[in-house]
């Protein structure tokens, strides 16, 4: 049982710029929920307890949201199901929390409910002007080990913007001077659409196509309804290298680079998705793979490497069946994921910003929310799967002062399919794989998994 102790409001310790902030297209598509991760640390030894203060860890946080004064703001709703930021300095909140449990309680940190108390929650019945953008829980523990529980709106930040302002505040915690911060590039104005808006020049089906559904049905409303849970896979170096050694064995062609360990891992993963749910279903059933890009490096000039806001763009594999994912090669499956992410050049995203721009409401491109049973959002799941990665975030390095965290991941998983692949804390090549399923495949996906990495 987790109880709070103290909130607290934090604002920037000196004057930040004020007034209206236009938000980008990627901005705009992204959830209006916060992002729920947690970061764990164990005591240093079983008689001490962390050097915790809630003064140094308010202090660090006022000097880190200078920098970062966009997160002091607000949202609001204007025209088109669209937002604007007002940088208001209203701030953000501080929450300390104490748990009886001892971290061991916790078992691995998947995200069940009891991590999701870690997090902190934000009442979004209450209107949106009044939501801090980001919300951090400290939870002590009985054995002295803490929990950093972190809800950022994602309409302001991806993951790697996310993680520059975590660890920012982490150093600035352990004493560091603002003047040692890395800034961020606060300037979004490069992510906008053209102007005046240009008809866009693809399909782009990832906002336009519909998931397939199973066969036989009209939507996806009785799988929406299914018990689903979440679990954590481990893959050590070993195991990575034989994914990513199958992938590029029936590789052809010497021009084009290898399949990279994320296309291997994440390629390995929806062929055996397919696999369990296929008991049910048939060969001819279509499915598709959802994932993240990050076009910083993809766009015509690059964006500032610490540009600070939502660089993710959304792309989806061609749609395919599972009797071909299952009776091709892992390169085949892989292959499709290359091609989703090789679309993403600075044609295609340019094409995107002015797709969203010319919509009337972007309120329906919108998805994956991180509300858990939320029945306003597209369902991703069977017989689709969503592949999310943070294999490059230094997420590991937020060292408040107490040494660095043993696990990092997401305090929530909202639906069945959703995964990210992640680092692990030995920073040896293994790497961990945080994923929601429906509970009837769940014990079979696992089985399958390592089984067919055993091969």
């Amino acid at each position: 049982m987790t109880t709070i102790r103290s909130i607290s409001i934090v604002v920037p310790s000196e004057p930040t710029p004020s007034g209206l902030l236009r938000l980008p297209e990627t901005d705009q598509v992204a959830q209006w929920t916060h992002a729920p991760v947690i970061k764990i640390y164990r005591a240093k030894s079983n008689n001490t307890t962390n050097p915790f203060s809630l003064e140094a860890m308010k202090n660090s946080l006022s000097r880190a949201l200078i920098h970062f004064y966009p997160l002091a703001g607000r949202l609001h709703w204007i025209e088109g199901g669209r937002l604007e930021l007002d940088c208001n300095a209203m701030g953000v909140q501080l929450l300390e929390a104490y748990s009886e449990a001892e971290l061991d309680e916790l078992g691995d940190f998947a995200p069940t409910d009891v991590v999701r108390d870690l997090v902190p929650k934000v009442d979004y019945t209450t209107p949106i002007e009044e939501w801090p953008l980001l919300l951090v829980q400290v939870t002590r523990f009985r054995c002295g080990g803490l929990c950093v529980g972190v809800a950022m709106s994602h309409t302001m930040v991806d993951g790697r913007s996310a993680t520059h302002f975590i660890n920012s505040w982490a150093k600035l915690s352990r004493g560091y001077d603002l003047e040692d911060v890395d800034m961020p590039f606060l300037d979004r104005t490069a992510l906008r659409s053209s102007e005046p808006v240009r008809t866009p020049r693809f399909d782009h089906i990832e906002y336009t196509a519909k998931p397939p559904v199973l066969i036989g049905r009209t939507d996806a409303n009785e799988e929406r309804k299914k018990e689903t849970s979440a679990t954590l896979l481990k893959l050590t170096r070993e195991q990575v290298e034989v994914l990513k050694k199958r992938a590029n064995q029936d590789f052809v062609g010497v021009t084009i680079r290898p399949y990279s360990r994320y296309e291997a891992i994440a390629g390995h993963m929806w062929r055996c998705a397919c696999k369990v749910r296929a008991v049910d279903s048939h060969n001819s059933q279509s499915t598709r793979a959802r994932l993240g890009v990050d076009i910083r490096n993809r766009l015509k000039p690059s964006l500032p490497e610490r540009y600070f806001g939502n660089a993710i763009s959304v792309t989806v594999t061609p749609i395919c069946l599972y009797g071909d994912l299952l009776s091709k090669p892992l390169s085949y499956s892989a292959g499709k994921l290359r091609e989703a992410i090789e679309r993403m050049d600075d044609e295609y995203i340019r094409s995107a910003l002015d797709f969203i721009s010319s919509q009337k409401d972007v309120s329906g491109l919108r998805s994956n929310f991180h509300i858990q049973g939320y029945s306003e959002a597209p369902f991703l799941g069977n017989p689709n799967i969503s592949l999310g990665s943070w294999i490059g975030l230094p997420i590991y390095d937020a060292d408040f002062g107490w040494g660095k965290p043993i696990y990092v991941g997401p305090g929530l998983l909202n639906m069945d399919g959703k995964s990210f692949i992640m680092p692990s804390p030995t920073a040896d090549g293994s790497l961990i794989i945080a994923l929601r399923l429906q509970t009837q495949y769940m014990d079979s996906f696992k089985k399958i998994f390592y089984e067919d990495i055993m091969e």
